[in-house]
């Protein structure tokens, strides 16, 4: 029918075009008129009755161009629309005038005219189309009355249903819904003209903005330009000033003949090095420094020097601990088996707890804390409405063929006659589909909205064909589907719910549903609180998805079709997938860590003469051919090393000076403290998660391995030998001395010297972990328990069973026992080629960083630049942070090659449709006015912002509201069923207590509220209250939704609305609507935060308590506090790192810059988040406060070396110089440590995450981690030492600066003032 539009009309009154019906053109059409020219006539009586009954007074007289059959089937299909357009009686009643007109106006003729004929089943001439005139005015009128009214029960409108989806004028005089007229008058709901409009609310993302730059970032970039312009122009006036000063000088010095003389008593005169940086490096690249003969009496001091400079200051707590670790290691090296016994019985005991290991797996226990608000309401809901079903969803796509490719489309339409014959088989195996072992079916776990004799939500294509492809042919499944799209309420499925294109055709090119791209096939399963049920159901979707696995594996050699699906077990069951599957990266990481480690323990425990691996490797090489020569005399006393040797002579620390079990027990001691962690806490409940399995051996291997590394390295290289004389008094005898073990002793003091480091930057670790407990949700709590339990554990035993072990490794060393094979000795005769070690010398590393590094980085114009580098890392890492978007995308949690990976694709793809979402209102009372006013919308009376009616205001804005259809409102569909002109709800006429059934015959019932004084109406006036709305509530939750009547409750809303135990009150009720299709996670999230604030202002408008309810809202409740959480957390470390590294270091100065730094390591790895793609969830939260803890360990070390350099005398430098030499100092002492030890062991373990094939742990874990380790290092070694150096706090030296003595003095109680050497002794610095 082509609609026209027009002003006038064609001058033939009384004449018709069409009369009478001439049967159907196909299998599923309905009746069509005949053409006929001529004039209208009088119908008989009946006829005549039946038109005024069904068109009203309107054409009560005169001639009309019908027949009685065409005025039955006119009635039948009103019947079906009136449900559907009753509560709107504008619409209802121009709806009505227009059909009647159309069919028997006695002026048809004038407005209809016939364009083309076609032939019926039955061999009539039927109309084929026609082209309809009308006015435009009256037809956009009649259009605008109609196209608001909703349809609840569907979601939708009543034009989607009835008017083929319309969006176009319909024609004829119209009403007006916004009439005051009660008989035109529509609702708000209806009629938009009348609604109150709701206060304005901002888009998400509208933020303060100067031109494409955010306001922080406009500022921040202006501050560092400044400051950088303030920099360039400062060291161009210094330069400037110097040049002239030295000019001037220049002059003086050639104006004037006397030559400026020192005075030995002048303070002034000595250019020294800092007190005690003799214990740094005897050996300066092979030379010792050389006395100057200065007049002083004492190390570095001179007369003139103050007090303080021959007395330095104390802090007792270093003190303390350092002698509390020295009795430690001295404890723990003196009985070392001792130690393992106590330490591994404590340890296995721990181990006990795996008895009640447990694994959890169910995403919502995993993901959602169990006290959350989203889990509060989830649970509410599924005690009051029973949990949501488990959806079953598959896509079905044709097979990717890149002649088939365009540009507009990635595939193929789908939709062809062989694609539905294949896929009717495979439905129909789906719905024959048998579980093992129980042999379930679909039919005993699906979803029946209409009760247990009803059919399965089972939404397909197939559905308008009736399940049966019978029912259609290669030349009329085409024109079938194109009419059931248009006009899906004449295509109802065998569940009686209107199947909308939208939910079973994805990627639809326009309105061309012929080239949908997609099949969308949802199969609903009933869900339920009864374990029991629930597993029924589970079972029957491990068939399917063993099903759909097969079918995906042969649907493209078979039809040429692409399957994705996902059922109710899916996500868990492929989350879980993803335990064990990277085994090998865990322990090639492991292998990796151990290798580096066993190789590089050894390499200070020989002497700095040996020859390496390859320097004898090639000797022998160049030698081998003399062994076949006759030995000459002058051979004899060639060098023995030049000797030819059969087999090579390799260099003994091959053998006995590696220290790969050494090594390998440390590794094992990681292990060990988190088998023991998982012991514990599975004791007391705590479950393990995967994150738990996959990431913390990975954690405690990087930060466990850096003290073993740090322990050995000063052990091995920096412990001076046992026996030399101190070239001082001491107050402990040689006897006394001897009586102590002497590996014992050099143990013990390495210990004493680094276990405060170890100390501070292990509490701040765990401190930082256990504040990753305060995230609620529980596997990140979880993992961040276990965390903290696994790096306490591995750094008690560090302290106690690792000393122990590297006593016994040092006594195999002396005895000159093979590592790994320690019963094998190497004979004296071997050892005697090897030169006895005088002294410990720094690694090359040390003197690279004290001869080139240390000097440059202190430089007045380098430090300003590192300041300036920083600083503009800052500024962009603030930057890159306003662009971290929040969520977790489900797709990263698993495994690469899962099926759900493609399914999630094609999702994102073709579903029109967003996820439904449930307003659920409770503590109010709906049986009485005021409660039923509070949420209604289709009658006058109801509240302007009842919670129908800000759900339909809300839908108006979608930018804000994220809706995308109307809301099925209860209340509403309820007292419209009552409603004597849908003819839905019936009584027997002569008993009406008794309700009609559907089946009952019209002549019995009559409509409930016929008679009814007052009569029904749109005020609400004389509605049931009270007992009689709860009768009338019961009657219509049982009704069954059907095409005699849509507007039951059964199957739309039987589920909807919760009935006390009594069945006498309404405890909850809820509304049901949908959302936009969300792509992305801001997606969720901001609707998240839209439908609750939506809720939150019905509740407080209503006085109803309301909540919203989605399937989803669990898993991103988080996000709802997720960057205030972040900023309490942070923060709280942040103030805990302060108390501790202040606390220890002695220096509230010293610790405010180290943790300014550590801030912004922090900074700069979430910077790196903005840039990597790295989104903020609990996830990245732990992480970051995991980043803040290790960061402390880059820097704890530099700090407290700085700190107990102690100051130079005050008198010979500024306060500049001397710090200066402190941090020189403290970079040759713990550089190569933080270097060797904590960087590369950190970026050796966690660079094989880089393998893995878990995204989650690719992403959330090896990106952020290796941005840490990197940041840590650069803020470590490089920022603060030029921060310490200009603003650091004064130190602290050690009373024991030598080792000697401070073992001796701890062992007697012994306090004593330093002594200090004079300037000409061989011990001293200068």
């Amino acid at each position: 029918m082509a609609t026209r539009h027009t002003d006038y009309h064609i001058p033939t009154n009384g004449h018709c075009s069409m009369r009478g019906s001439c049967g159907s053109k196909g299998l599923f059409g309905k009746p069509l008129p005949c053409p006929f020219d001529g004039p209208a006539s009088q119908p008989d009586d009946k006829t005549r009755s039946l038109l005024t009954e069904v068109c009203g007074e309107e054409l009560a007289d005169g001639p009309i161009c019908c027949k009685s059959d065409q005025i039955e089937i006119l009635r039948d299909n009103l019947n079906e629309a009136e449900p559907l357009i009753t509560s709107c009686p504008a619409c209802r009643n121009n709806f009505r005038s227009f059909f009647c007109n159309f069919a028997c106006s006695p002026d048809q003729a004038s407005f209809v005219n016939i364009t083309s004929t076609q032939t019926t089943s039955t061999g009539q001439t039927a109309v084929q189309s026609l082209d309809f005139f009308v006015s435009e005015r009256l037809g956009q009128g009649f259009f605008n009355s109609c196209k608001d009214v909703k349809v609840g029960a569907t979601n939708g409108y009543a034009m989607d249903l009835i008017g083929e989806g319309a969006k176009d004028y319909w024609h004829k005089p119209a009403r007006n819904c916004a009439d005051s007229d009660l008989s035109s008058r529509c609702a708000c709901i209806d009629c938009p003209q009348i609604c109150p409009a709701l206060p304005h609310v901002p888009t998400p993302g509208d933020s303060c903005h100067v031109g494409a730059l955010s306001c922080l970032s406009f500022v921040l970039i202006l501050a560092y330009s400044l400051c950088l312009v303030a920099f360039i122009l400062g060291f161009c006036v210094q330069a400037a000033l110097r040049r002239r000063q030295e000019e001037r000088k220049y002059d003086r010095l050639s104006l004037g003949p006397e030559a400026i003389l020192d005075t030995p008593l002048s303070p002034r005169s000595h250019s020294r090095d800092l007190v005690g940086a003799s214990s740094l490096a005897r050996y300066l690249d092979g030379e010792q420094s050389s006395p100057q003969p200065t007049a002083t009496i004492g190390r570095g001091v001179t007369l003139l020097d103050p007090l303080d400079s021959v007395q330095p200051r104390q802090y007792r707590l270093n003190v303390k601990l350092r002698r509390a670790f020295y009795k430690l290691g001295l404890l723990t090296a003196s009985y070392p088996w001792a130690t393992f016994a106590i330490m591994f019985t404590l340890i296995g005991l721990l181990n006990i707890g795996w008895s009640r290991f447990g694994v959890e797996t169910d995403p919502v226990r995993l993901w959602v804390a169990p006290n959350s608000e989203s889990k509060i309401q989830k649970d509410f809901f599924d005690q009051e409405f029973g949990p949501f079903y488990r959806p079953q969803q598959i896509f079905v796509t044709s097979a990717a063929s890149g002649e088939h490719v365009s540009m507009s489309h990635t595939k193929k339409p789908v939709l062809s006659w062989d694609h539905l014959k294949f896929w009717f088989s495979v439905e129909a195996d789906i719905r024959s589909l048998r579980s093992s072992p129980n042999s379930y079916s679909l039919s005993d776990v699906c979803f029946r909205p209409a009760g247990p004799e009803g059919a399965c939500v089972f939404q397909s294509i197939t559905a308008w064909f009736d399940n049966d492809i019978d029912n259609t042919s290669p030349d009329s499944w085409a024109e079938r589907v194109e009419y059931c799209a248009n006009a899906p309420v004449d295509c109802l499925p065998d569940f009686q719910q209107p199947l909308l294109p939208k939910y079973i055709l994805g990627g639809v090119p326009g309105n061309n549903y012929l080239g949908a791209e997609a099949l969308v096939v949802n199969i609903v399963v009933s869900d339920s609180l009864d374990l029991e049920v629930r597993e029924r159901a589970m079972e029957w979707e491990r068939a399917l998805a063993e099903y759909l696995e097969q079918l995906k594996e042969r649907a493209p050699s078979e039809a040429g079709l692409e399957i994705s699906y996902s059922t109710g077990i899916s996500l868990e069951e492929e989350i879980n997938k993803s335990t064990n599957m990277d085994v090998k990266i865990v322990v090639l990481s492991y292998l990796a860590m151990f290798f580096y480690v066993g190789l590089t323990l050894g390499r200070g425990s020989s002497g700095r003469d040996e020859e390496g691996v390859l320097v004898s490797l090639h000797r022998w090489v160049v030698n081998f051919p003399r062994v076949f020569m006759r030995p000459s005399s002058s051979s004899l006393s060639a060098d023995s090393h030049n000797a030819p040797h059969i087999l090579p002579r390799l260099p003994r620390k091959l053998f006995v000076g590696s220290k790969v079990t050494l090594g390998l027990f440390g590794i094992f001691l990681v292990i060990l403290s988190v088998a023991s962690s998982v012991g514990f806490f599975s004791v007391i409940g705590v479950k393990v998660t995967l994150i738990i399995a996959e990431v913390i051996p990975f954690l405690v291997l990087a930060v466990g391995v850096d003290n073993v590394f740090i322990l050995n390295l000063l052990h091995g290289s920096n412990a001076a030998a046992l026996d030399q004389t101190p070239p001082y008094p001491t107050p402990i005898s040689p006897t006394s001395r001897q009586s102590i073990d002497a590996a014992s002793e050099r143990v013990a003091r390495t210990l004493a010297k680094m276990g405060p480091s170890i100390m501070l930057s292990s509490v701040t670790e765990i401190i930082a972990f256990a504040l990753g407990a305060l995230v609620p949700m529980p596997a990140v709590r979880n993992f961040a328990l276990y965390a903290a339990g696994s790096v306490l554990l591995n750094a008690l035993l560090q302290v106690t069973v690792f000393i122990s072990a590297m006593v016994l490794d040092l006594r195999r060393l002396e005895a000159s026992r093979v590592d790994c094979l320690p019963c094998i000795e190497i004979p004296a005769r071997i050892q005697l080629l090897e030169p006895v070690p005088n002294g410990s010398s720094p690694s090359t590393l040390a003197r690279l960083i004290r001869k080139y590094y240390a000097p440059f980085i202190l430089r007045p114009l380098i430090k300003g630049v590192v300041m300036l580098i920083f600083g503009g890392i800052f500024v962009i890492s603030v930057i890159s942070i306003q662009h971290i978007q929040l969520g977790l995308d489900q797709r990263l949690a698993l495994p690469s090659d899962s099926y759900l990976i493609q399914y999630f694709d094609d999702m994102d793809a073709y579903l029109n449709v967003g996820p439904p979402v449930y307003f659920i209102s409770h503590d109010i009372d709906v049986t009485h006015r005021p409660g039923q006013q509070k949420l209604c919308a289709r009658f006058t009376t109801c509240d302007d912002f009842s919670v129908a009616n800000t759900l339909e205001a809300e839908r108006k804005r979608p930018a804000v509201s994220f809706f995308s259809d109307p809301a099925a409102s209860w209340i509403d569909d309820f007292l419209t069923w009552l409603n004597p002109n849908a003819d839905c709800c019936r009584v027997r006429k002569r008993n009406p207590d008794v309700f009609c059934s559907p089946r009952d015959s019209p002549r019995l019932c009559r409509p409930c509220w016929a008679g009814r004084s007052p009569a029904y109406n749109i005020t609400m006036e004389g509605l049931p209250e009270g007992e009689e709305f709860l009768r009338y509530l019961k009657q219509w939750l049982v009704s069954p939704t059907d095409e005699s009547c849509p507007l039951g409750g059964q199957a739309s809303y039987g589920s909807a609305i919760s009935l006390n135990d009594a069945q006498d009150d309404v405890v909850a009720s809820h509304f049901r609507t949908f959302l936009n299709p969300l792509k992305s996670q801001a997606d969720f999230i901001n609707a998240f935060d839209a439908v609750h604030r939506i809720a939150d202002d019905m509740s407080r408008r209503t006085g109803a308590s309301v909540f919203p309810y989605s399937l989803f809202f669990v898993f991103f409740d988080q996000y709802a506090h997720i960057v205030s959480m972040t900023q309490q957390v942070l923060g709280l470390g942040l103030a805990s790192v302060l108390v501790v590294t202040a606390l220890f270091l002695g220096s509230w100065r010293t610790g405010t810059i180290v943790t300014a730094v550590v801030a912004l390591t922090v900074v700069n790895v979430m910077g790196v988040m903005g840039l990597w793609g790295i989104s903020l969830n609990a996830i990245s939260l732990v992480n970051l406060v995991i980043s803040l803890g290790i960061a402390v360990e880059f820097c704890a070390h530099v700090a407290r070396a700085f700190m107990n350099s102690g100051p130079g005398p005050t008198t010979d430098h500024t306060i500049g110089q001397e710090r200066d030499e402190r941090m020189s100092a403290a970079l040759v002492d713990v550089g190569p440590s933080v270097l060797s030890g904590i960087t590369f062991t950190k970026l050796i373990g966690m660079s094989v995450l880089a393998l893995t094939r878990s995204k989650l742990l690719e992403t959330y874990y090896f990106r952020m981690w290796f941005s840490l380790i990197i940041s840590g290092a650069l803020h470590g070694l490089v920022l603060l030492p030029v921060i310490l150096s200009l603003a650091g706090g004064p130190g602290f030296p050690l009373q024991e600066a030598d080792e000697e003595w401070m073992s001796t003095a701890i062992r007697s109680g012994y306090e004593y003032a330093p002594f200090l050497a004079d300037d000409t002794s061989i011990y001293s610095d200068s």
